[in-house]
């Protein structure tokens, strides 16, 4: 074998990673102002970027499948047949791909005919005859044919390398037999027949008893059962399955792979090209190269060599009383400080203190060790002492404090008798007050949108998996410097952000008397927690059981045969193989979908989808909350102790996790049930207030349309008053069944439904909904009105806003793709409402605590918020009296055009107050 000095060659199959970034969920919601989608731009350039860091003296070509049919076509025209046409929002971003990697100065390969995977399979072959080792960066399973001792392949988006042992353990055959292996099993998405029923495993047997394909089929008579018979059936095209499976090593090319090179990249092009698809990272990494000093930047123009510290930082770690009190001075001293907790859970329920970080000026910050007891730890300062002397600095209100997530930090300092005061910010409630959709919320997500830098993850000092070590297990010296690092970047994000958030009244006022003041109160209903009753909820869970025992046995005399009812692959066979039930959506890649609307439309006219939807609700009950609550019951308090999030949700909904509060499913019987199980504790009752029709109030109040405020304001039933308009009968003569659809109707509008989907909810023709739609409007002129001029803000502006100001991006409303522009305009409608109802109840929160607050009555506690609901517990001798003064509040939380109403109900349990 010849040798070469050469560097290695680095083989991008471009159209793989095109592919696969398009369908990444998070680089799908990427585009530029003006709607030109970005996602598989970004994925595609992300991992050109990889492999020019881990193969810096790598030979990087970028190959990419051309239009139209190849040879592959005319040996067998039925040859990808079934895929379906690429979607218009990927086709767009293929010219800016290649315009990019040119500019880039490395080769770019597009060849007529064939497919990347032949140009691929090409290259590496002349270089392996060059001896010119050679690394394929791919995420298709064809190329594994290609590995041999000097070719190896990549898939940058896993970080996963595959030499001739790992195509072995991947596949259980050598790479001289990945041909056969996929010939045998054939290839639905490329259309490629091969032998029916035969799966990795069948193939995998096959070619361990007879090494090739040929000799798998002069052995077929040997094959037992019905595999066997599909295998004899599958002999005539098997043949011409292994020519269509198999890669060409021979393509004319212009340039071989010793003579393909890259050249200088083009810095003026790529500025523009970064600013005209508002790649704002790739473009700061430009820009940072050009600033760099000669001697930081290596023999490629575009590559830059690694920084020692991406910040300039002084970090401490404080073990001994003197240092301590130097830095306690200096905090009691500062106008603001940041401050953040080290604990040995997330669960704040569980939380134990482990050390205290805190930060009193960009780039100085130390952290305290409390309670590290790995082996051979230094001796650290008294947890009790420590936390004697801070006592007073955190639960000052005039010693401010910044954080991030500082409800957590709260909760756990509320086990150690300390009852946090002064929480001037937090960092994450300022990145989502700004931008809720821009990015995540965690630290790591906002240091690198806003501060262009990567954090120390705990998964870098800790392990990950079973093995993972709690904060406690971890070595001070790493501890102190990802602790007071979170402190430090805490500071900077806060001087980052809040002058972005103070540009903006409306914004910053959401941000300081919403979202800031209702932290505290959160931190109040988390710590008190619910209390709930273990014995009725295993009750419930046996129950359930039953019924899944019951539901298991009537779907498998449906399908007439045994099968897992949660396998989507073993129901797509019984349903649309076997049933022939016909197929009404597909998967991005092309399987049937047995997704849960498709299941519900199915449900009309079959019997199995509908007891697979039963089985389904129920499996998710019983998992999600009749089994688990119990679980999730406190050691020390015996009640349960959900998390609230403020910035989950796009439109400032909360949110709730462990357990999840606003998911119980009330529709169904058993999911009513649950809310049994949510008791008063002794001598108390369980008190729910909830607004009525509050989105349809707030529309009233937004479009000012005469009808819709006159009939609120009268205290009118607004669905039969909508249901006597379309109908045209007297208002004393509508039905319930025209009330309903009016509903559906006054409902389906404000979330921006068409005339097809309310068509579809009434099961009523389109034209008659189209006719519904219709009258609704002529009754509600300024509705229309205020939709459209929704829209057009929405596309001029890229936001809508809530009744106070809280901006709503949406993303997509520019976008190319139709529909994800279509679902952005419904959002556009809706979100305005959604958020001002947020906002809303979030507003009666802060008044109702502050009541609370005033009252200093132990009786009185605010333990839920459920959507547009409120939830109590008081003392049954006050429950008349406060249950009346509350909902006095909470019909006062702001003032409309229409009342606000808020209904209370008074019970034993959540169900029967609610």
């Amino acid at each position: 074998m010849p040798t070469s000095d050469q560097s290695p060659l680095i083989l991008v199959d471009g159209s793989s990673y095109l592919f696969r970034a398009y369908h990444v969920p998070y680089l799908q919601a990427l585009s530029t102002s003006d709607g030109q989608p970005t996602g598989a731009i970004t994925g595609v350039l992300n991992m050109i970027r990889s492999l020019k860091k881990d193969y810096p003296n790598g030979n990087i070509i970028a190959i990419f499948d051309a239009k139209g049919k190849t040879f592959r076509n005319d040996m067998y025209p039925e040859y990808k047949a079934n895929r379906p046409p690429m979607p218009d929002d990927l086709r767009t971003q293929i010219a800016p791909i290649h315009e990019i990697i040119t500019a880039m100065g490395l080769p770019l390969l597009v060849i007529d005919g064939v497919e990347a995977d032949d140009v691929i399979g090409t290259l590496s072959h002349q270089a392996t005859a060059l001896g010119i080792e050679t690394v394929i960066s791919t995420g298709d399973k064809d190329m594994a044919q290609l590995v041999n001792p000097h070719v190896r392949l990549i898939n940058t988006m896993t970080n996963v390398e595959m030499d001739e042992a790992g195509v072995i353990e991947k596949f259980g055959v050598r790479p001289d037999q990945i041909i056969d292996y996929l010939a045998l099993m054939g290839d639905k998405v490329d259309n490629i027949p091969g032998v029916d029923k035969c799966g990795p495993k069948t193939a995998v047997k096959w070619l361990t008893a007879y090494p090739t394909l040929k000799e798998v089929m002069q052995h077929a008579d040997e094959v037992k059962g019905k595999v066997g018979e599909n295998l004899r059936t599958a002999l005539a095209h098997l043949p011409l399955s292994y020519e269509l499976a198999t890669i060409k090593l021979d393509v004319a090319l212009e340039q071989n792979a010793a003579e393909l090179k890259p050249s200088a990249p083009d810095t003026e092009k790529l500025r523009t090209l970064y600013q005209k698809y508002e790649l704002k990272r790739l473009l700061a990494d430009l820009d940072a190269v050009d600033k760099k000093p000669d001697s930081l930047v290596t023999e490629n123009n575009d590559e830059v060599a690694d920084l020692p510290a991406a910040v300039d930082s002084e970090y401490g770690i404080i073990l001994d009383k003197t240092s301590f009190n130097v830095w306690l001075e200096k905090l009691k001293a500062a106008e603001l400080f940041a401050f953040d907790t080290e604990t040995t859970s997330v669960d704040y329920m569980k939380a134990k203190l482990v050390g205290l970080s805190f930060c009193i000026e960009v780039g100085k910050a130390a952290y305290v060790p409390l309670a590290h007891d790995y082996i051979d730890a230094p001796e650290q300062l008294e947890l009790s002492w420590v936390l004697e002397q801070l006592k007073p600095l955190l639960e000052s209100d005039t010693l401010f404090k910044v954080g991030q997530n500082l409800k957590y930090d709260a909760n756990v300092l509320s086990h150690y008798d300390i009852a946090m005061q002064g929480i001037a910010f937090d960092t994450m409630l300022e990145s989502y007050c700004l931008n809720s959709v821009a990015t995540r919320h965690n630290m790591d997500a906002l240091a690198d949108k806003y501060l262009g830098y990567k954090t120390v993850h705990f998964e870098d000092i800790a392990g990950k998996g079973a093995k993972q070590l709690t904060f406690n297990q971890i070595e001070i010296e790493k501890a102190g410097h990802y602790a007071a690092e979170d402190a430090d970047i805490t500071l900077r994000l806060h001087e980052a952000i809040y002058p972005q958030l103070s540009k903006i009244s409306a914004q910053l006022s959401v941000f300081a008397d919403i979202e800031m003041p209702l932290l505290p109160v959160l931190a109040r209903m988390e710590q008190h927690g619910v209390l709930i009753d273990c014995d009725m909820l295993a009750e419930q869970s046996q129950s359930i059981g039953a019924r899944l025992a019951e539901l298991e046995i009537e779907a498998h005399n449906l399908a007439g045969k045994s099968f897992n009812l949660s396998s989507p692959k073993q129901l797509q066979v019984i349903l649309f193989e076997e049933l022939k039930i016909p197929v009404i959506k597909k998967t991005p890649k092309g399987a049937p979908s047995t997704a849960e609307e498709v299941l519900q439309e199915l449900a009309l006219d079959y019997p199995l989808p509908k007891v697979i939807l039963e089985n389904r609700g129920l499996s998710k009950l019983k998992s999600t909350y009749t089994d688990k609550l119990p679980l999730l019951v406190g050691a020390k308090t015996n009640r349960v102790h959900t998390s609230y999030h403020q910035a989950v949700t796009a439109t400032g909904r909360l949110s709730s996790t462990d357990p999840n509060l606003q998911n119980i499913p009330i529709r169904s019987e058993e999911g009513r049930k649950i809310r049994l199980a949510f008791i008063a504790p002794p001598e108390h009752k369980i008190v729910a207030i909830d607004y009525s029709q509050i989105e349809l109030r707030i529309m009233a109040h937004l479009s000012d349309d005469p009808g819709l405020v006159k009939a609120f304001s009268e205290g009118k039933d607004v669905h039969k008053a909508t249901a006597a308009e379309i109908f045209a009968v007297p208002l004393d003569e509508v039905t319930s069944d025209q009330r309903r659809s009016a509903k559906a109707v006054n409902f389906g509008l404000i979330y921006g439904m068409s005339a097809f989907g309310l068509a579809k909810q009434l099961n009523v023709p389109r034209h008659t909904a189209q006719a519904y739609m219709d009258k609704y409007f002529e009754r509600y002129p300024n509705v229309s009105q205020y939709m459209e001029d929704t829209r057009q803000q929405a596309t001029e502006k890229g936001y809508v806003e809530t009744l106070f100001g809280r901006r709503l991006y949406l993303p997509d409303i520019k976008a190319k793709n139709a529909m994800r522009k279509k679902a952005a305009e419904r959002a556009a409608i809706n979100a305005p409402m959604q958020g001002t109802a947020a906002d809303i109840i979030k507003k009666a929160m802060l008044a109702v605590d502050d009541w609370i607050q005033a009252q200093n009555d132990p009786r009185i506690k605010m333990t839920m918020q459920v959507h547009d609901e409120l939830i109590f517990e008081i003392h049954q001798d006050i429950v008349e009296a406060t249950t009346a003064t509350l909902v006095e509040i909470m019909n006062n939380a702001i003032t409309m055009s229409v009342p606000l109403i808020a209904e209370a109900g008074i019970g034993d349990n959540w169900e029967q107050a609610h």
